[in-house]
């Protein structure tokens, strides 16, 4: 029985040696099958804005409210000539309600009071348009308007003028091309270096879109930029 037990342990070791073997080759094969790299690509353009919006606002101050409201009336008034002489049509201007607020009712108690208009109104004009050359010349000339007695409110959050670019999807497909195939690049420049061909791709992500003023001073000038990822498979 002696020389039948090692012949057994003889095979079974074997066995265990060459299953081993087996899934060795298996795990490599699949590790080489598995063998990727994921690169990104950048695609970026600059266009010029295609639609402003700029509001126009000014304050006034009276004591008496009729008074306040039809110097309001008055200087909207101008300012939608203004404009119009500029080049921009009535459908492109609004007239947003006044706003009045009560000086009195704010400053109940105080003893300045007396020193100063009881009611002060803010007006703001509107422009939507498309026109957006225009809208910088004619915010060149607004000196203009101070001529006529009209103290336009400075540019803050609530009232500055906004550039917009609306004409994405025209780029869109360009520009994810674009992108893909400077991944693909980066791709085979990393293949090259690591002895591997590239394979076919994995995944991908198109990414998101951004569209931002190219810097502070001209926030006409639009860079609308996309990164896509892309992972392929590397092929020794």
């Amino acid at each position: 029985m002696r020389p039948r037990r090692i012949v057994e342990a003889l095979l079974l070791a074997i066995g265990m040696v060459v299953a081993a073997w087996v899934l060795g080759q298996a795990l490599l094969q699949f590790k080489q099958t598995d063998r990727s790299v994921e690169v990104k690509g950048l695609a970026e353009r600059e266009v010029p804005a295609d639609t402003a919006i700029w509001p126009v606002a000014f304050s006034e101050a009276d004591n008496d409210l009729p008074k306040l409201y039809q110097a309001l009336q008055e200087k909207n008034a101008k300012i939608a000539a203004f404009l119009q002489a500029s080049g921009f049509k009535p459908d492109e201007i609004s007239v947003s309600a006044p706003s009045i607020t009560d000086r009195q009712a704010q400053d109940y108690g105080n003893a300045q009071l007396a020193e100063r208009l009881r009611y002060s109104g803010k007006s703001t004009l509107t422009v939507y348009t498309r026109q957006v050359d225009r809208v910088r010349e004619a915010m060149a000339r607004l000196g203009e308007l101070g001529k006529q007695g009209i103290a336009l409110s400075p540019e803050n959050y609530e009232n500055r003028t906004q550039f917009l670019f609306t004409g994405l999807n025209a780029l869109k497909p360009a520009m994810i091309e674009e992108a893909t195939k400077n991944a693909r690049i980066s791709a085979e420049k990393f293949a090259k270096d690591s002895d591997s061909r590239l394979g076919k791709i994995r995944r991908a992500n198109q990414g998101q879109f951004s569209i931002e003023d190219r810097d502070a001073s001209t926030p006409y000038i639009k860079k609308v930029r996309v990164v896509s990822s892309v992972e392929y498979r590397l092929i020794d």
